[in-house]
């Protein structure tokens, strides 16, 4: 569908590639060109804690912030949802505006009550999202996000997820506005989100 000549190759480029790659078209406000905007984001089909099926249809009208990371993360992910709760905080009545998505790449591990009990240790308002491994390939895809298990003991179950460590501002329209570290402090945030917000007027 929508896609950014950078993402192309994502798929089939090593790690640091991709983290580059991905940091040269994130770390920048969105600016299209006649007839060529970027394209990050896209069609998906997922699973919401409470066990419905959603699709980015459902979040139509709503401005979007997504991340993409997994529940047993020990760093990275914490540090995210604690600076998105204080952007919403940060952004007031304009929070309503706002549906923050996390949307997991461990789908084996983190079940849609898994998901929801996650969420909600930090923010009621943040939505965590699975499906099934060919789901959350198919979204990654789409917003060119890196993800890959790393052993970390001898068993089934002894491994973490390497990924990108990104937050995606999307508009009502689902079109991708802008890209933020993971660790941009939440008033940052909230500043970022509330521009885009006034531009949009």
């Amino acid at each position: 569908m929508r896609r950014h000549p950078i993402f192309s190759v994502l798929g089939r480029a090593i790690p640091f590639g991709i983290a580059v790659a991905t940091a040269l078209v994130l770390s920048q406000p969105l600016v299209r060109a006649a007839n060529s905007p970027v394209m990050i984001g896209g069609p998906f089909t997922l699973t919401s804690p409470d066990g419905a099926t959603v699709t980015e249809q459902t979040y139509r009208g709503k401005w979007l912030l997504v991340y993409f990371g997994f529940t047993s993360c020990p760093d990275s992910c914490p540090t995210a949802f604690l600076e998105i709760s204080a952007a919403l905080e940060k952004l007031g009545p304009d929070a309503d505006k706002l549906q923050p998505l996390f949307i997991t790449v461990d789908p084996q591990r983190d079940t849609p009550t898994v998901m929801g009990n996650y969420t909600q240790s930090f923010d009621l308002r943040i939505v965590g999202l699975t499906g099934t491994p060919q789901q959350i390939a198919a979204v990654a895809q789409e917003y060119g996000v890196y993800y890959e298990p790393r052993k970390s003991g001898p068993g089934a179950e002894d491994y973490v997820m390497d990924h990108s460590t990104y937050l995606y501002l999307m508009d009502t329209e689902g079109e991708f506005v802008r890209g933020l570290d993971a660790d941009t402090p939440g008033e940052r945030i909230a500043e970022v989100v509330r521009g885009a917000m006034a531009k949009a007027r």
